[in-house]
């Protein structure tokens, strides 16, 4: 446990920090998911217009510190090059 007020204010401020990290995690999952699921369907243009919405998505995470650069980039790629093979 904190002993000092910096160490106990500290502590506090990682708890609401946790909790905005959850939240951004999650929504950024939920457009990876939209995207995965419009790929399974088949649905090209649902496809691309989710892609089109995640990629940002995926950035903005890995900006915010949620995931390195290299892996938020080697997902928003992969996610990029189904899509393309599913308007093929």
């Amino acid at each position: 446990m904190a002993n000092t007020s910096s160490a106990k204010k500290a502590a506090r401020k990682a708890v609401r920090q946790t909790e905005v990290n959850k939240s951004r995690k999650s929504e950024m999952r939920t457009y990876v998911r939209k995207v995965e699921e419009a790929i399974t369907s088949g649905d090209a243009k649902a496809a691309a217009a989710a892609m089109h919405a995640a990629e940002p998505q995926l950035m903005r995470a890995a900006q915010k510190n949620l995931m390195h650069k290299n892996t938020a980039s080697r997902k928003v790629a992969r996610l990029t090059a189904r899509v393309k093979a599913l308007a093929k």
